[in-house]
């Protein structure tokens, strides 16, 4: 059952990591499609200034031979041109609404996967620091596997773990330690250690006999 209950784990983030890569590579190649419609887009708009500016150019050099074109063309001309303009402003400002739909849904996407990643990593500290805790009440109480919660340093174990459940407790051993708190460089004495002073380890047989 438990190796049931991993591979299916394992499964499900398998899926989820591809389809977010499949949800990433959609959305990058619509945002290249978008780009693209707008660079389109600006060379349509240079090439309506550019005939703009041709036309300015023929009429000009037309006039100066004694040519003029009708009204009417001129007219035609412009309202063609502004119309296409308008066309293509209105695609432009389309483009670039779905450019910021898409980055907006890419940093949302983004976003979540750094805070899987976060997730992820404290879930990871938070089991290393729980091991830690089980190694060190191992070698200061025994092994919880060996010794069942009924056996014989269950009291002690209480005793040393009483601050944990009682605020009265807590002040009175933290009352006892302030009396015998001095400087790191007193001749006399050494700081309150931040942890467990875990022992050490056996130096001969006689004793390792003894801790066993």
């Amino acid at each position: 059952a438990e190796i049931d209950r991993w591979r299916a784990k394992r499964i499900q983030e398998v899926e989820e990591k591809n389809r977010e890569q499949e949800l990433k590579a959609a959305a990058d190649s619509v945002l290249s499609e978008v780009r693209k419609k707008q660079a389109d887009t600006k060379r349509m708009m240079d090439i309506l200034r550019a005939l703009e500016k041709l036309r300015k150019l023929r009429k000009e050099a037309a006039g100066r031979k004694g040519v003029c074109p009708p009204p009417s063309a001129d007219e035609e001309f412009e309202t063609r041109v502004e119309s296409l303009k308008s066309l293509l402003k209105n695609r432009t400002e389309l483009y670039e609404a779905e450019e910021r739909a898409l980055r907006v849904m890419l940093e949302g996407e983004q976003e979540e996967e750094r805070k899987r990643e976060l997730e992820k990593k404290q879930k990871k500290e938070r089991e290393k620091l729980l091991q830690q805790k089980l190694e060190i009440d191992s070698k200061l109480f025994g092994d919880p596997d060996e010794f069942p919660l009924a056996h014989l340093l269950q009291p002690f174990r209480e005793y040393y773990l009483q601050a944990e459940h009682s605020v009265a407790a807590l002040i009175q051993i933290r009352h006892e330690w302030d009396r015998y708190l001095v400087p790191a460089d007193h001749p006399e004495g050494s700081c309150i250690p931040p942890g467990w002073v875990l022992p050490s380890l056996p130096t001969n047989d006689t004793w390792a006999t003894a801790v066993r």
